[in-house]
């Protein structure tokens, strides 16, 4: 499918309704909770060596700081009130913190991303591999690192122009993993042009079931003691997938290679 097709489809879509929508995402999440648990932690597992990465510098200075109090103590000096950073290690510190949120937004795209055509598989009763990894295959793997920079990007300018530009921008940003899912080999200015469009059409109808799904997942996490917000994580993803359904569909050849392209 073009990107004039998908352009022209998105422009004379009908109006949707709220309660269908959601309904359907209740019915879809019965088929794919066990999917979106994975998805869910693998992105966590996969995160924290990611984390450490900035931790275990922060820890290592916290236990420099304690040794030369110790020994300022005992050698009748005033302890220092607290680490101070030089100009080099701010920049390195900032610049290792850059590249950690690079990387996971980009595990977060990617995986679901993957989760989206998982989600198609289950939906239509499809046969075909659940690949997790799908998009950091060596074809996609650039794209995938380009198309959450490119929305780190866009999520940090609207926060930068007093934030509520960014309550704006969630809404397309949440299609730029759908678009991204079914349609990779895209150009990364077609995916946000397309995701834009979305956005922009069905923006008032999206904010809310992202919202309420996202309000509602948490509530019922909450209530299977804390570790249940793990499985409903995923009910909050599901909206945008509908909603692209509904409007834009799957064109079989474009959005689903066989399955000996996969492997």
């Amino acid at each position: 499918m073009t990107t004039p097709e998908i352009l022209q489809r998105i422009q004379n879509a009908k109006p949707l309704d709220f309660s269908s929508i959601f309904n359907q995402s209740i019915d879809l999440f019965k088929k794919v909770w066990v999917q979106g648990l994975i998805t869910v932690l693998l992105n966590m597992l996969l995160a924290i060596p990611l984390v450490m990465i900035i931790y275990i510098p922060l820890i290592f200075m916290g236990v420099m700081d304690s040794i030369n109090s110790a020994v300022a103590e005992s050698n009748g000096y005033a302890a220092a009130n607290g680490p101070e950073l030089g100009p080099l290690a701010m920049i390195g510190m900032f610049v290792i913190y850059s590249i950690v949120a690079v990387a996971m937004s980009t595990l977060a795209l990617g995986l679901r991303s993957a989760f989206y055509r998982i989600c198609k598989l289950k939906d239509f009763d499809e046969m075909g591999k659940e690949d997790y990894f799908y998009f950091f295959k060596r074809q996609y793997l650039s794209k995938t690192f380009l198309v959450a920079i490119t929305s780190m990007g866009i999520a940090l300018l609207a926060t930068l122009l007093c934030f509520l530009p960014l309550i704006y921008a969630i809404v397309p940003l949440s299609y730029v993993y759908v678009v991204y899912a079914f349609n990779p080999d895209m150009s990364l200015s077609d995916i946000f042009k397309l995701s834009f469009e979305l956005g922009n059409k069905k923006w008032l109808l999206t904010f809310g079931l992202l919202i309420f799904c996202g309000l509602l997942a948490g509530i019922v996490g909450f209530i299977l003691c804390f570790v249940g917000v793990y499985v409903t994580q995923s009910f909050s993803y599901l909206p945008p997938y509908l909603i692209y359904k509904d409007v834009v569909g799957f064109d079989e050849e474009s959005t689903l290679p066989k399955l000996e392209e996969q492997n």
